[in-house]
């Protein structure tokens, strides 16, 4: 290669870079990109899809600000400019609005809700009336009149947004600088004037959200499975997450099935909640104060039980993935039947599950049952007895119990699928008697001002952290109730109840970690430093996962019971990591479970000295039973997946109009044509211009 063909390589080089350059800085230039973007995703199961998706390159439309129902007909019918990308405030984030603009799709290219800083006060829930309907105990052959919320309507705000599907994208803009700046592109150029229509150029939104799966489970499950490569691309995944579950004393947890001489009461819990937007689940009611109530009320029994010869074993559960068709109810059920799990179903003696219990109505809980297991008199005795425990729980304290109707029926419950297993005697404490309390189930507004966790003004975060709320007072006594009724039911004399106390200071430390900020110095000192990246300074997302992956509720409920219920060991962190107390220990493996946690940073420092937690928590699989089964069609386990997707992301820029497009298209292709005619000129006549001056090599001086 001659210098002359090194130096075009090297000038070559460099302009290519220089293009580069110049192609990302007129890409800042033309785009302004969405900070805080949150999107409805596609969920399929054995029959349908629900949710929403864009196109595979983004779906773009011409920016409108829809100020009332009144306003659609510009983006449905009138308007010169579609598609467009509707932004909607909350208050017309409504059913009716949504399914008009599913119903004129092909003049609506996306949606954009902006989140607001207040709850609608008539109430919002996306979740169906009915949650669970189909998975549930009742039906055709048990309970029939019971069925299908034929009695009672669980959730009349329920308008079932969430298990609709939308063929375009639809995001959740939270960032106030990004609603402010599409606010202003909008009222720039789009806002029409005098009643005459907007000019170019347009604002535009772009959206990306495209989902790979399509159809319903079975058929993603079928592509997953097809293999044209090395690695093949998986275009959907199972929910799934843990279970997270411990008994009061150690039992053999590599031995499966059942043990003899054993009686377990089960007291449970759910670990999730959800929203219409994935991201944006912060469940306070629903999931947070049913959790965070059992949660301390095993801190208060943990003394009690290990002085007392109980003659049952209380067993803490907190399923996970039971919004979806009770996903860890029923896979610990199915583990149980199967012998694959440390107890069985002849284990269970009763039921305690704590709903939701964050809005009581006069410091009052009710008390649900299952009125058709109670015709059998062993169960309806048993029922009596759990029910007497509860009430002689709650003398002395500022809360009452009371049942309701006795042809009510279970409320949705973790405990209708030991139901569908066989007949056992359990309760369900709930703060509603009938419909549900809360206005925002399973919603973005389940949130912790709606369970009114409020603060005095001027409080630091870790000030914030230790204050103890009228919630976290409410939600202690509701604990205590809990912790005392489940010593009696466990055997323990009535007459020592009257120490068991949950501490405020602890609910109140949970709350804040659950609902404010998990980053903060509480769960600091109580987690395992390999999981401290999984913090963070905001409402933890009550959201399953899916399957191979944790979610942060399940993470630092476990990482909570260890501590709440363990106690600390003194060995090194070598043994603890190994799980035994030292190096000749094979046995306490079986037994429990040895977590080593960060412990406290030194007053003036960042050193922390961490040390063991022994407790017996454990965790299982909450993937449903369908895909162990490779049912994918089953009408009896759920089979909710979740799509996969490449590119989540939301940006604005200025669109020119067609006329102008084309006329730049044109141009193009003018210049390209002419550059081609040019080359091909001066190909044609490269000896004559680029002839060589130079001397022949032969010439000499």
């Amino acid at each position: 290669m001659d210098l002359l063909s090194h130096n075009w390589i090297v000038y070559l080089t460099i302009c290519l870079f220089f293009t580069g350059v110049s192609c990302n800085s007129m890409e800042n230039k033309i785009y302004i990109n969405l900070n805080y973007t949150m999107p409805c995703v596609r969920l399929l199961n054995a029959t349908h899809q629900i949710g929403c998706q864009s196109s595979l390159s983004g779906d773009v439309g011409v920016l409108h600000v829809l100020e009332s129902e009144d306003n659609l007909d510009l983006v449905l019918r009138s308007g010169l400019h579609p598609p467009y990308m509707v932004i909607l405030e909350t208050p017309l984030f409504t059913r009716s609005i949504m399914m008009k603009l599913k119903s004129g799709s092909k003049r609506v290219a996306g949606v954009a809700v902006v989140e607001p800083s207040a709850n609608p006060p008539q109430g919002f829930s996306p979740h169906t009336k009915c949650p669970n309907e189909n998975t549930g105990v009742y039906s055709e052959n048990y309970g029939p009149s019971l069925a299908h919320c034929n009695t009672t309507e669980w959730n009349p705000l329920g308008n079932g947004l969430s298990y609709e599907d939308f063929d375009f994208p639809i995001f959740s803009l939270k960032d106030d600088n990004d609603t402010q700046v599409i606010r202003q592109c909008y009222m720039d150029h789009n806002r029409a004037l005098n009643g005459s229509d907007p000019q170019y150029p347009l604002c535009a939104m772009q959206l990306f959200s495209h989902m790979s799966a399509v159809t319903n489970t079975a058929t993603c499950m079928r592509r997953n499975s097809i293999s044209f490569s090395i690695s093949p691309e998986m275009v959907c995944d199972p929910l799934s997450d843990y279970n997270i579950w411990a008994p009061v004393k150690p039992l053999n947890t590599t031995e499966k099935g059942h043990k003899a001489g054993e009686s377990v009461v089960i007291a449970s819990a759910r670990l999730d909640s959800r929203s219409f937007f994935s991201d944006i689940a912060p469940g306070a009611e629903s999931a947070a104060s049913g959790l965070v109530t059992l949660l301390a009320a095993a801190h208060a029994l943990r003394n009690a039980t290990q002085e007392a010869q109980l003659n049952r074993t209380i067993f803490y559960t907190f399923f996970h993935g039971e919004t979806f068709d009770y996903i860890g109810s029923s896979r610990m059920v199915f583990d149980m039947e199967r012998n694959q799990f440390p107890i069985d179903l002849d284990n269970i003696h009763s039921v305690l599950e704590i709903g939701q219990v964050g809005l009581l109505s006069n410091s009052k809980l009710w008390l649900h049952t299952d009125p058709v297991s109670r015709r059998n008199s062993s169960i309806e005795e048993e029922v009596k007895n759990l029910i007497t425990n509860l009430q002689a729980a709650a003398n002395g304290l500022n809360v009452s119990v009371e049942e309701p109707a006795a042809t009510q029926p279970l409320p949705p419950a973790s405990f209708h699928r030991f139901l569908l297993a066989r007949p056992f005697p359990g309760v369900v404490i709930e703060d509603h008697s009938s419909s549900f309390t809360n206005k925002y189930y399973q919603s973005m507004y389940d949130n912790p001002e709606y369970l009114n966790l409020l603060f005095p003004p001027d409080l630091t975060p870790e000030e914030q952290l230790n204050h103890i709320s009228d919630t976290a007072k409410s939600l202690t006594e509701v604990a205590t109730l809990v912790a005392r009724a489940l010593f009696v039911q466990a055997g323990g004399e009535k007459s020592q109840i009257s120490t068991i106390k949950a501490d405020e200071l602890t609910v109140s430390r949970m709350l804040y970690s659950f609902l404010i900020s998990s980053n903060n110095s509480w769960i600091q000192e109580i987690i395992s430093p390999e999981h401290v990246g999984h913090l963070n300074n905001k409402t933890t997302n009550f959201y399953i996962s899916v399957l191979d992956q944790t979610s942060l509720p399940a993470l630092l409920v476990k990482q909570m019971l260890a501590n709440l219920t363990g106690i600390t060991v003194n060995v090194t962190e070598e043994d603890c990591r190994n799980q035994r107390e030292n190096k000749d220990d094979t046995e306490s493996q079986h037994l429990y479970k040895y977590l080593w946690v960060q412990g406290a940073a030194a007053p003036n420092g960042t050193q922390r000295e961490g040390f063991c937690i022994r407790s017996t928590v454990s965790w299982s699989k909450a993937l449903s039973p369908a895909f162990e089964l490779e049912d994918y069609t089953s009408s009896i386990y759920s089979t909710w997946t979740e799509s996969r997707w490449k590119k989540i992301k939301g940006r604005i820029f200025l669109v020119a109009s067609h006329d102008l497009e084309m006329l730049t298209l044109g141009v193009g292709i003018g210049v390209l044509l002419t550059s081609l005619l040019l080359t091909y000129i001066i190909s044609s006549k490269v000896d004559i211009l680029f002839s060589s001056g130079r001397e022949p090599t032969s010439a000499t001086y």
